[in-house]
Order: structure tokens, then sequence, then C-alpha cells
């Protein structure tokens, strides 16, 4: 058949204002639905909500592969208070990039599989079903979405072991050198709340010591203080491959991160890069909410602090309130607010596969597995048995940050990467069930 047009395809999912809240992801969802019937596959919605459905289709393949999930999120976060460019929900084509919500995290992506999958179809280069879903609510924590569906239609997943989504096959620059992380693992949603109490009083007298001053220096220390380093075996495989990629001293000092008495003084120096990497060492907090009192003039008894807490796969909440009270130096009471656990292994079924297919496809770069640090909607898939590979390929220019054009202002995806990464998934399809 004749390629799809996979840049006005991305063009058009833009163009939905599907910004969540309220997500309202319907009319992108029916429109995918149409574009799809129009090539031959049928698809249904499935909702909680009618205004935030979700899109399933079973492509058929030749039988000779089991089925394989390929799943992507159509919400996008929101603009407000960003200094844009260009209008975020035209889809402009500009400077050899398509910019709008959404170019990167995940319209791109959905585009790039919705035009490789049909192509597939067309040409019978699917050795195994591929069930198509598209989820609403994932930037919000997939209640409406993912979650839902792996409650409520599990049946829609019967035989899958093995998905494609987000986030990985983007291309990064370490130490001059080009490397594709593939997901495989990520963290977990760990959302605390700390209560802080004291005696209560009047405003006019002197305080001290009470449930604000409590509140202060916890939030001091955890501005101070990391929580303990943790070296786990997907980012030990991780460095360990990415090192085999490097020479001399860069080499050296990414396997010196791998010792839990240096790997913080290592990452600090390599800048933003080891920014980046910190989190995969730590579970962590940031402090987001405060709330407490009731009058201006009383003294509270009680103040409250929400955490963002993510841990490590392997980690429980009751292991990050264990290491933050050797952080914070008063007592407080701890109640976990959401816990998203996610699988604690990791199965490398297709990773060598999408390995030597990323390689082929940029024979100067290689491909290394990735704990993310963030959370995709694998961890509501896993509990189904199904296991996430992030694998959205995208050969990027140097110059362009992947983690932090996603959710800035100004998201963009280069036409050139759209083009790469459809024909390296059609490149995977034909490989799939064969190799």
């Amino acid at each position: 058949m004749e390629g799809t047009n996979v840049v006005q395809l991305l063009q058009h999912l833009i163009r939905f204002d599907t910004t969540n809240p309220p997500g309202r992801e319907a009319e992108a969802m029916r429109w995918v639905q149409g574009w799809l019937a129009e090539r031959g596959i049928e698809a249904e919605l499935l909702a909680r909500d009618p205004e935030r459905p979700n899109l399933i289709a079973r492509v058929p393949g030749r039988g000779q592969a089991p089925p394989l999930l390929v799943y992507g999120h159509l919400d996008v976060v929101t603009t407000e208070g960003q200094d844009w460019s260009v209008p975020p929900f035209e889809g402009v084509v500009k400077d050899g990039f398509v910019w709008g919500r959404g170019a990167l995290d995940m319209k791109g992506a959905v585009a790039m599989y919705l035009a490789s999958l049909v192509e597939a179809h067309a040409a019978d280069e699917l050795a195994g079903d591929v069930v198509l879903a598209l989820v609403s609510d994932e930037e919000a924590g997939g209640d409406y979405g993912a979650s839902w569906l792996a409650d409520h239609h599990p049946e829609r997943f019967e035989g899958v072991r093995h998905a494609l989504g987000e986030f990985g096959g983007f291309s990064l620059e370490i130490a001059g050198r080009r490397f594709y992380p593939v997901m495989v693992a990520e963290k977990q949603i760990s959302w605390l709340e700390l209560t802080f109490t004291g005696p209560a009083g009047h405003g006019s007298l002197i305080h001290q010591g009470g449930a604000m001053a409590r509140l202060g220096r916890a939030l001091v220390e955890l501005d101070r203080k990391r929580t303990p380093v943790h070296v786990t075996p997907v980012v030990e495989r991780m460095f360990r491959e990415i090192a085999a990629g490097l020479g001399g001293a860069a080499r050296a000092g990414l396997l010196a991160a791998l010792k839990p008495a240096l790997t913080d003084r290592v990452l600090g120096s390599l800048g933003v890069g080891g920014q980046l990497f910190l989190p995969l060492f730590h579970n962590t907090v940031n402090a987001t909410l405060v709330t407490g009192g009731d009058k201006i003039n009383v003294i509270p008894s009680e103040v409250r602090l929400q955490l963002d807490g993510r841990l490590l796969p392997g980690f429980t909440p009751d292991d990050l309130i264990a290491e933050l009270r050797e952080l914070i130096p008063v007592p407080f009471e701890a109640r976990v607010v959401r816990h998203d656990p996610g699988p604690e292994t990791v199965d490398w079924t297709l990773y060598p596969l999408l390995k030597e297919v990323l390689e082929a496809a940029d024979p100067e770069a290689r491909a290394v597995p990735l704990l993310l640090s963030g959370v995709t909607d694998g961890r509501h898939f896993a509990r189904l048995g199904i296991q996430t590979y992030g694998f959205a390929p995208m050969k990027l220019p140097p110059s362009l940050n992947f983690s932090r054009l996603i959710h800035a202002a100004d998201e963009r995806i280069p036409v050139e990467a759209l083009t790469f990464g459809v024909e390296t998934l059609r490149a995977f399809f034909r490989r799939y069930g064969t190799a």
C-alpha cells in the first residue's frame, strides 16, 4: 500500500485539544476509529465515562506468534502558564519539526504506531495478532483509561504477555556517543501524607517547636538530604551497557557510579545528564502540598505535608517511610495516599529483538535498557501479566533534549524522527515472531 503520511496524521491528533483535566478524548478517539475503519481495521470504544473512552482493536495476524499489545494515550498536559512561540493545538510544521502539545508525549508515538501498524497489516507482515489500545487519562493516573480497562475488560488482552508503549527508543547523546534507551522497568507512585502535631494556641503569644516548626524542619531536611543510594538490577545492566559503548574516563566514570559510596558524587559531576540519572538510584520524594490551620490568629495543632514519592522496583511505601524517618529529625505520622505497584522483575524476552532492530536502523548507535524515573500505563497492564517495553523509535538531533521538552512549551518532534520511527516499527513487525 502507499505509505501513510505520518506527519499529517500527527497534525490531526494534535488539533484535538485533549488537555487533562478534563481530557475530552472522545472526539479524538472517534476520529481514529473512523480512520482505522477506512483502512479495514474495526475498532470499538470502551468507556467508564462516554467523554473519556478508550479505543481497542485486534488487528489479525497470521497466527504464527503470540498476540502483542501496542498502546498509547491521547490525553495531554496543560499549556497554561507557558510561553509558546506557535499555537500549541494547530500542529504547525516549521523548521523541519511538527510543533504542538503531545508531539512527543505521546501523540507522535501514537501516529507512528498507527501508521506502521496499518502498513504492516496491509502487507501481511504481522506474524501474530496485534491488540491496539489508545487510552484516556494517562496524565492523571489512568483511572478512566488503562487501569479501568485492566480491571473491567481483561478479556480484550487474553494471551498477551508483551507490549510496546512509552517511553523509550528515543536517541540521546552520552559522551559523544548516541544511545537508544529502551524502557523495561519504571518507578512506582507512592504518594504520602505526613502529619506534624504540636500544641495549639493564640497567635498573639510566642510559640516555638509546634506543628509548623516541625513542618519547617522537615522541609529543610528534605531539601538538604537524599534518601540512600540503591543499585537495582536494571540500572546496573543499563550503566554497564552504556559503559561498554564508551571508552576512557567516560567509561570509568559510569562504572564508578555503580558504587553506592560514589554514586551521587560521580553523577553530580556530570551536569545535566547526571541529574537525569540521579532518580534512578534513589527512592525520591518532593513536597507538593501543605495544609493546616483555619484561622490566621490561631496556632494550629496539626499540619499536613503531601509528598510525591517514587519508588524503585522492589521497594514498598513502608521502605520509603522508614527512609524518611532517618532523614527527618522530628516525629510525624505517615499515611499512604496512593501506591501503584509495578512488577518487581523484568521479562527480557523482547529486549534483544528491540535492540537488534534499533541498531540495524542506526548502525552507529547502541540500544540499552532503561529504568524510567516516571510512571506510565505499563503498571496497569502489568496486573494482567504484561511486560511493557518503552519503544517509540525517534532519531533526534543532539540539540533536542527529549526529557526537557516533554510537558514544556514548544514541544516538537522532527519530521525525520517520525519517518525513522515508522520504518523501525515496520522492521520490528516483520521480525516479530520470526526471529
